[in-house]
């Protein structure tokens, strides 16, 4: 996805024991990661990552906490706000499954599916920022901020000065 922000680890390099991460972004980071994630602002990013690989039944557990600090932008007023996401996560892998054996055994959809290994690693920066990514709201919002519509014509116009009148007659 990206390179400044990627710590990759090989999948056959990690022990049985639980190994623990911590991220935190540089201000160079912080720069890359808003022009990722499409905000005006990256101010922090801080994660503890937890990782538990079971060799033999080839699952990988990933968990851990993230902190995001930034600045968003309202849709309502265009106003730059503050906004602080402090939240846990928890994926599961599996390191011997393709998206071709995952299509077989997901036919019946309603079970969740471990998520596949490719290339045999996977980068803790990169599910960091997918994890911020999902948490982010499409129309932020200051805090408080609401959208009232003002309609454009008013409520007791005549249908004779609507713009749609004409089209009605049309069909008579």
């Amino acid at each position: 996805m990206q390179k400044n922000f990627s710590r990759p680890l090989k999948i056959d390099d990690l022990p049985q024991s639980e190994q623990h991460y911590h991220l935190e972004a540089t201000l160079k980071d912080c720069k890359m990661l808003a022009e990722v994630l499409k905000v005006p602002e990256v101010a922090a990013v801080k994660a503890d990552i937890r990782l538990k690989y079971a060799h033999t039944d080839h699952r990988l557990d990933v968990s851990g906490h993230v902190f995001a600090a930034l600045k968003l932008e309202s849709v309502v007023s265009l106003e730059l706000f503050d906004e602080s996401y402090d939240f846990d996560f928890s994926l599961c892998y599996d390191t011997a499954a393709t998206y071709d054996s995952q299509r077989e055994e997901a036919e019946d959809w309603t079970t969740e599916l471990p998520d596949v290994v490719i290339g045999g690693q996977i980068d803790l920066g990169d599910i960091v920022i997918e994890q911020i990514a999902l948490k982010l709201d499409d129309y932020p919002r200051k805090p408080g901020e609401v959208f009232c519509f003002e309609p454009e014509f008013d409520e007791e116009e005549k249908p004779a000065n609507n713009p749609f009148a004409a089209l009605a007659k049309l069909k008579k």
